[in-house]
């Protein structure tokens, strides 16, 4: 027999805290020694082919404050387009990562290779943020300012052109971009429900 609703009370939601860290990335926690290393260290492997690239940024909370315990997930095709398990896929590219920002400053980097175009997709990566103050994982993605992006299916369905470019990494150097993602106020990264 069901229980009256009347007799619980909805449990009160939590933000990851310190916990997700533990959990996903124990060594940024300081853990040693729970995996034999951590799942999802690396985006690809040695001897992946293609352009190997490293994108950098802050994820910014309202106020302008870099969070310095973000979680952040990527998942993306190899150089020619191609996921993992798909034909043809380079064994070399894991096609995700898992990785923190730095406890101190707050930057994280993404060392990986440049993403092909994809099932007509422009090249970009897949992110998923979660953090201090994020009840719900936040997705978005990374595009780049030197790949031709017109006719993206995701970037052409964003109504407010000019938040498009929140999703755009900016050419920062040699095989090298910056990429923030800013959570409110002014510049305010796009996030996707996909």
């Amino acid at each position: 027999m069901p229980q009256p609703l009347t007799r619980h009370r909805e449990t009160a939601s939590q933000t990851g805290g310190p916990y997700v860290h533990i959990g996903c990335i124990p060594t940024f926690a300081g853990l040693e020694g729970v995996y034999p290393e951590d799942l999802g260290k690396r985006a690809i492997e040695e001897g992946a082919k293609g352009e190997i690239i490293e994108i950098s940024g802050e994820v910014f909370d309202g106020t302008g404050w870099a969070l310095r315990d973000a979680m952040i997930e990527s998942w993306q095709a190899d150089a020619e387009g191609r996921y993992p398990g798909q034909e043809g896929a380079d064994p070399k590219v894991n096609g995700f990562c898992r990785f923190a920002a730095d406890k101190d400053t707050g930057l994280f980097t993404l060392r990986t290779v440049k993403p092909g175009r994809a099932g007509g997709q422009a090249p970009h990566i897949a992110l998923w943020i979660a953090a201090r103050g994020i009840n719900v994982g936040l997705q978005t993605r990374i595009y780049f300012d030197d790949e031709d992006n017109a006719g993206d299916p995701v970037l052409s369905r964003i109504e407010q052109k000019n938040r498009a470019s929140t999703l755009i990494a900016k050419k920062d150097g040699a095989s090298r971009y910056r990429f923030d993602i800013k959570l409110q106020g002014e510049g305010e990264t796009v996030f996707l429900d996909m």
